[in-house]
Formats: structure tokens, sequence, C-alpha cells
């Protein structure tokens, strides 16, 4: 390792310290005066999103056999310092705009919902950023993320928890877009792979994910939380049965692959978090996560023989599979759900400026995702943010003390 990355490493401390002194002083001047007694939000809704962020995809992304430490530890820093940012840009929003204060809880935890398009995003380049990198990643698309949410909310009409809904689409394409500015591993690098234990690991933020995911979906839902939970408990049974069955299905041996497991059965919370509040009954929910988990199942064969090595992207955790085509299924059954609740004859004027204010909410999201994530992307390649070297991706022990 040379002395100049060495000492460039050393400064990251510093870094961290300015920007948390900046995140008090902001606080004190935005929110010096408290926050109101009662909350729209209970607590366990709030730690079940807290447990999501922080330990689900924590374990989620630990699935490389050197890159254990970095996975875990990187996620709880830019989690804790994304809720702050989150937390700031949404009051200045409000402060510039004259909106009050929202209630202490809910707005942490709309904060945490909001850092799920930064996990998400860093899963797309995972092992190949370094802790300066992340920060202002975490930083830039919180901010991008709140601008989008915003232009959402108050010229397409879309509703908040719908809009929010849109981290995982946002995430999956930030992070490709970000992804496809840095150099490919080579294809013999044994780092870039698995082991049993890390696979494991990885499965265990899993099922961390898939329990919790109902609270995520429900926790800013106001009339109809029940309903929006009780469809994507059934979304997510589904795609959990779908991805077994096409994991043995697709294989050779017939075997279950555990990298499908791992994807697919989340795939129906995805999907549904759009429509869950619209779909009145259960097996519509059913049929949304069957086709979400065999889409990720499909698509995970499909873009990482054809798409990937084309557009030269490399996909750490597969998010684009995961997340994004999911996110991409989930708001196209928006649009058709809006067109068949038309019980009784409508103007087509108005049915059609329903439904192209939805096709813009998801052209405006994808679209800020994929040009403020290549600007970022090439940003964070400038030799001032020392690119770590291809020969030291998914390694540990570039930033951690390891024993072993």
């Amino acid at each position: 390792m040379s002395s100049n990355y060495r000492n460039f490493r050393n400064n990251v401390p510093w870094l961290i310290l300015f920007l948390e002194a900046v995140f008090i002083v902001l606080f004190y001047f935005l929110f010096s005066n408290g926050d109101e007694s009662g909350s729209v939000v209970s607590y366990a809704a709030f730690q079940d999103v807290n447990h999501m962020v922080i330990f689900g995809f924590g374990f989620f992304l630990t699935f490389l056999k050197r890159y254990g430490f970095s996975s875990t530890g990187f996620n709880l820093l830019i989690v804790v310092l994304g809720v702050q940012c989150s937390v700031l840009i949404e009051g200045l929003f409000d402060f510039l705009l004259e909106i009050p204060h929202e209630d202490g809880l809910k707005r942490i935890t709309k904060a945490a919902v909001s850092i799920t398009a930064v996990v998400i995003s860093t899963g797309a380049v995972l092992g190949k950023t370094n802790p300066v990198q992340l920060i202002l990643m975490t930083v830039v698309e919180i901010i991008v993320f709140q601008m989008s949410r915003w232009i959402n909310s108050r010229y397409l009409q879309v509703p908040d928890d719908i809009g929010m809904m849109h981290v995982h689409l946002f995430g999956a394409y930030f992070g490709l877009a970000v992804s496809s500015c840095f150099s490919e591993p080579s294809p013999r690098s044994e780092k870039n792979a698995s082991t049993p234990k890390s696979a494991l690991l990885s499965m265990l933020g899993t099922l961390f994910l898939w329990v919790f995911w109902p609270s995520f979906n429900s926790v800013l839902s106001v009339d109809n939380k029940w309903q929006v939970t009780y469809n994507t408990y059934f979304a997510l049974a589904v795609s959990a049965v779908t991805a077994f069955t096409f994991s043995a299905m697709t294989t050779k041996d017939g075997k279950f692959r555990m990298a499908h497991i791992h994807s697919a059965v989340l795939a129906g919370g995805v999907a549904v978090g759009y429509t869950a509040n619209r779909i009145q009954y259960p097996w519509i929910a059913m049929i949304l996560g069957l086709l979400a988990s065999v889409i990720t199942v499909l698509g995970s064969y499909c873009l990482q023989r054809c798409l990937n090595p084309a557009l030269e992207i490399h996909d750490s955790s597969g998010v684009h599979f995961t997340f994004g085509f999911p996110a991409v299924l989930g708001a196209l059954a928006q649009v058709v759900l809006l067109i068949a609740e038309r019980e009784t004859p409508v103007l087509l004027f108005s049915l059609g400026y329903s439904v192209m204010f939805h096709i813009g909410a998801f052209c405006m999201t994808i679209s800020m995702a994929l040009i403020t994530g290549l600007i970022t992307g090439l940003i964070l390649n400038l030799k001032l943010f020392k690119t770590t070297p291809v020969t030291k991706y998914f390694e540990d022990q570039f930033y951690w003390e390891v024993s072993f």
C-alpha cells in the first residue's frame, strides 16, 4: 500500500468529525424548538424499520468471503450519517416552504426509510469504494432523493407514503450508474466469491428483511395500515415459494441455489410496496409476488450473462434484479390497478390525467437516479478521492484490523 493512500485513509476520521460538527450546528438552528409529544408512528414500527436498515441490510451484504467487516461496519456508518442528513434536508425544505414540522419519531422513521436507497446503492459498488467515497455518495444521494420525493409530492401529486416507496427504484439505478464508472474486477478474482459461512450470514440478513418488510411498507400509512401489512405478507410468502420453485427449475442438477433464494424471496415485498394500499383482494398481491420472484430469478440469469457484460457494469450484489426489476414491476402494477379501479364510466381525460402523473413520477425518479448517479460516479473517480486499486477490491484488510 502506498504511503499517500495510507495518509489519505487516516484523514477519514477528521472528515467524519467535521461532517458531524456541521450536522450538530444545523440541528441547533433548524430544530431548536423541540417536537410535539404525540406521534402517528409507533415506536415498534420505527424499531422494525431500524432493524431492517441496520441489521437486515448489514448482514444481507456479507456474502463476500473477505468483506464481512466492511459490509456490516460501513453499512452502520452510512446509515447513522445518512439518517441525520435526511432529517436535515427534509427540515430545510419545511423551513424554506414554511411547512409545519412533523413529530420527531415520524421524522426519523422517514429518514430511516429514505436511507434504504443509499444502502441499496452501496450494494452495487460493494467492495470497490473507500469510506470517503461512500460518505460522499451517501450525502449526495440523500439530497437528490429528497428532491425527487419533493417534486413527486408537490408537482405530481404522489402521496407521501407511496412516494417513499421509490427508494428501491431510486437506490438500484443510482447505484448502477455509480458502479458503471468503476473498473470491473478480474473475472478470475477469488475474492469476488462467497463461502458457505458468508452465504449463511447473508441469508440471515435476508430473513430479517423478510420478517420486517410488512412494517417497512406500512409504517407511513395512516388509514389502511393493516391492509398494507396483510397484502405485503402474502406477496412475500408467494415470492418465497416461487423462488424455491424456479431455483430448482433453472439449475442443471435440480438443486436449490442460495443466490436465488437470497434475492428472490424479497421481490414480492419490493413490488407490492406501490400498490399494497390499493389491493382489495389478497390473490392480487399473491400474483404480484409470484411475478416479481420470477422476474428476479430469470433476470439474474439474463443480466449476469448478457446485459451486464455488454454494458460493462459490475453489480456486486445484484441490486438490479433484486430491487430494480421488482420496483419497475410494482410501478407498472400501480398504473394497471389505477385503471382497473374505474368501475363506472369516467372521462378519459380524468383517467389519463391520473395515469400520466403516476408514469411521470416513475420516469422522473429513474431519470434523476441515473443522471445524478452517473455524475456522482465520475466525481468519486477523481484522483482527489484515491479510488481503491482493483487489486484491493473486496478486501477487509485494506481498512480493518483483521486478526486471522
